[in-house]
């Protein structure tokens, strides 16, 4: 097995001022990271059985995929690598890969199970959906990308974020082709803005309106809710993605038209992060973590095997970390989506 090119980045950082210039370890450029696989970890062949056994443990136990905590799942020798993953999330580049979790020949529970247990080193599991899923699939199941979610289709996705502070993808299946999964550092993204256009970076800091998709948390109302797209608390930069969920609000009753200057930025916003992105092929047993405040991601469209059992299929973790200052609006909305009567659950089939 070749050498483990793991190498954390600058952890350093700067109190943040909203359009100034910001620094910290997550504001990297891709030409900066041509030619290393520095934020790759490859687990190694002691590693893998240790993630094997405590997926063994976990079966004998027959424990829900939703009730393994990190107790149950003891990987004592990898226990200090993801401490440093979670360490370069929370104040490095943002982001990092875990290569060479096994696939082929496990079942989907079993890589499930592998998935949701290293992940719980790393935060919580939240609710990505109103039916309370805590372990999602990105899988096309031939959904509408003009009404639904568009990880239930096999279109491009523009950069965004996901209501959670960190996002977690493993791949079981790759597609056919494309599927690239993309990301960008925001961080690099807001001091771009700033410096090539500044009236566009202040158009961001408004609190844009953006759908619920009809999932109404306990507890609200509106069919929409407010974020600005720049934002900083107490010394700490986090950027909300500017997609679907801007455009789709703004059918909304309540909600105002977007300006000719917010349209213009948000525009601009998304093909800048097109600009400076890195492009990440995933191979199955592939799992990355985003630091979704930091980063942003997309994907580029692809094109699926014909044979059912090979479609493209990622399994999807949205982790709680608590470990970042927000704005109210944008903390309030970290702890997953919570529908009256919601009951929590891990699926192992896409619905």
């Amino acid at each position: 097995m070749s050498a483990n090119p793991w190498t954390p980045g600058d952890r350093s950082r700067e109190p943040a001022r909203l359009l100034e210039p910001i620094h910290e370890g997550a504001a990297w450029l891709p030409d900066e990271l041509c030619g290393t696989d520095a934020w790759v970890y490859r687990l190694s062949g002691p590693e893998v059985e240790e993630v094997l056994d405590a997926v063994d443990a976990a079966e004998r136990r027959g424990l829900e995929i939703k009730d393994i905590t990190q107790d149950d799942f003891k990987v004592p020798g990898l226990a200090p690598a993801l401490e440093d993953i979670k360490a370069e999330l929370k104040d490095g580049r943002g982001f990092a890969l875990v290569r060479g979790l096994p696939v082929e020949g496990r079942t989907l529970k079993q890589t499930a199970i592998a998935f949701w247990g290293l992940g719980r080193h790393l935060g919580v599991p939240k609710s990505q959906n109103g039916r309370g899923h805590l372990l999602g699939h990105v899988t096309d199941i031939g959904a509408d990308a003009s009404k639904e979610r568009g990880y239930m289709t096999a279109s491009a996705l523009a950069f965004h974020t996901d209501r959670a502070d960190r996002l977690s993808l493993c791949c079981v299946q790759e597609s056919k082709s494309g599927g690239a999964h993309r990301i960008c550092s925001s961080v690099s993204l807001h001091n771009e803005m700033v410096k090539r256009r500044p009236d566009l970076a202040k158009e961001l800091t408004w609190a844009f309106y953006r759908t619920r998709t009809g999932e109404i948390p306990k507890g609200e109302t509106s069919p929409f809710f407010r974020q600005p797209i720049f934002s900083v608390q107490d010394g700490y930069f986090t950027a909300r993605g500017a997609s679907l969920a801007l455009s789709r609000a703004q059918s909304l009753p309540g909600v105002p038209k977007l300006t000719d200057a917010q349209k213009q930025a948000i525009a601009y916003y998304q093909t800048l992060a097109a600009e400076i992105a890195l492009d990440l092929d995933l191979e199955r047993g592939d799992i990355t973590y985003c630091n979704c405040h930091v980063t942003l991601h997309a994907r580029s469209g692809y094109e699926d095997w014909p044979e059912p059992e090979r479609k493209r299929h990622l399994l999807r973790l949205w982790l709680s970390a608590g470990d970042r200052p927000l704005v109210p609006s944008i903390a309030r909305e970290m702890g997953g989506v919570v529908m009256e009567g919601t009951v929590l659950s891990t699926p192992l089939e896409a619905a």
